[in-house]
């Protein structure tokens, strides 16, 4: 915290704006180096979150790029300190060359997620914002990038306060009715105790269950496409990408790995995994890849099922059929539909409810397969927000949750109170892990480590 710090936060590609970031104590000093304002001022005497005019110089004096920079005051800056925005043009050696002049003029290259763990460290944001600020940058979908935001304005966070506080005032009022006898403090009872596990219990469940849908949110649904050699998965891929990335031949057996991508689809982020065709075969190359699609069918979230609609049911698809029920949900793809149909749907509709008709060369039927996928993967309502998206804080969550499980099952079983509260200081333990009031120095750089230098 004491460096000063400064970094490209902006892509180092062609662009029309580029930005150097600098925050740290000396940051008008390195700013009256490299940036000369049009007006003649010190970087002291200018507006803050003002855009002034001028020139940005080397060391040396030489003009590199004319441009814009904004001062920031430690109350209103990003990280907490005194920062500042230059702003030139977005070529990557122009961007080079000014960042080169802040570590001339005493700045030092900004690490992975610096600027965010010095905002984190000064008290701007806690530690379950600042994980919304990564997701918000890697953010797929829309749904995913307005949860990041929520998360980024405290929506998440609020929550857990409320537990955070509502345990801190049993356990204080308790510690102070043992430390100062002489004050009349009343320590709490039993029924308030009680309530108070409760209710704080209902909504560390509430958060846990936003996980499974934080995290689909977040990495997307794991779906893999399956069926008989030439039931027409890869073409099925290319439809869904709207571009040709699987090879489609008449010839059976042509996939022979595991294609992986991603689309979205049916209102949702879905990692695609085409797969070989399922069949018993003497081709060791195509072995390998029926056994590959066997792997991901049993990793998969959603099963996708390409049955040749112009073909009959022929028993190999059985295979198939078992493969893809181990997945949470599955649906029933009847392909080919722009062919006569010849194949009976009666047996496998008993079985499987979710089932679509569609062509993949036509694209006919695909807009019936995202209204499927939306129905089994419905949004939430946004207004909610406040969903958990990666596993460290389901842990930290889940870990909470039990503690107030045993604090209230001690309650119940008649132990005196400062058993109970035991437990519900492990409560809090694993709550201060999740925001970060208490946390260890080394988990806080691991989790800062995936950012993006000059965030």
């Amino acid at each position: 915290m004491t460096d000063t710090i400064a970094a490209i936060a902006t892509a180092r590609t062609p662009a029309a704006i580029g930005i150097v970031r600098i925050s740290g104590p000396e940051t008008l000093s390195v700013a009256d180096r490299v940036f000369r304002a049009k007006n003649g001022k010190p970087a002291a005497d200018q507006a803050t979150r003002r855009m002034l005019y001028g020139q940005m110089r080397t060391a040396e004096g030489t003009v590199i790029d004319d441009g814009l920079c904004v001062l920031f005051p430690p109350q209103s800056s990003y990280t907490g300190q005194w920062s500042a925005e230059l702003h030139c043009h977005g070529s990557p050696v122009v961007l080079d060359e000014v960042l080169r002049s802040t570590f001339a003029a005493g700045a030092r290259q900004a690490r992975g997620g610096e600027f965010t763990k010095r905002a984190f460290l000064s008290g701007r944001m806690d530690l379950i914002q600042a994980e919304a600020v990564a997701d918000l940058i890697d953010a797929e979908t829309a749904e995913s990038a307005q949860n990041a935001a929520l998360q980024l304005s405290g929506a998440l966070s609020r929550g857990v306060e409320r537990v955070y506080g509502d345990l801190m005032d049993i356990t204080s009022r308790f510690y102070a009715a043992v430390d100062y006898p002489d004050e009349d403090i009343e320590p709490p009872e039993h029924r308030q105790i009680a309530d108070t596990l409760t209710g704080c219990r209902r909504e560390l469940q509430r958060l846990l269950d936003t996980f499974r849908r934080g995290r689909i949110l977040k990495r997307g649904i794991p779906t893999v496409l399956l069926g008989l050699p030439n039931a027409g998965k890869s073409s099925l891929l290319n439809a869904l990408l709207g571009y040709d990335r699987a090879i489609v031949t008449e010839v059976a057996g042509t996939t022979r790995d595991t294609l992986e991508e991603k689309v979205c689809f049916g209102g949702q982020l879905l990692r695609l995994c085409d797969t070989a065709g399922i069949r018993e075969t003497g081709d060791s190359v195509e072995k390998l890849g029926v056994d590959r699609a066997v792997a991901a069918a049993e990793q998969a979230g959603l099963s996708l099922v390409v049955l040749d609609g112009s073909q009959s049911l022929t028993g190999g698809e059985e295979a198939v059929l078992t493969l893809a029920e181990k997945a949470e949900h599955t649906i029933i793809i009847i392909n080919k539909n722009d062919l006569p149909q010849r194949l009976d749907t009666g047996a496998i509709q008993e079985r499987f409810p979710n089932i679509c008709t569609l062509s993949a060369r036509t694209g006919e039927g695909l807009e019936e397969l995202g209204a499927l996928i939306q129905r089994l993967y419905p949004t939430p309502h946004r207004e909610t927000g406040a969903l958990l998206t990666n596993s460290r804080q389901a842990e930290a969550v889940s870990r909470a949750l039990q503690a107030v499980d045993r604090a209230a099952a001690a309650l119940d079983g008649g132990l005196t109170p400062d058993a109970v509260l035991t437990d519900a200081e492990e409560a809090l333990a694993a709550l201060g892990e999740l925001t970060g009031k208490s946390i260890r120095e080394d988990l806080v750089t691991t989790i800062f480590s995936r950012f993006c230098v000059g965030k």
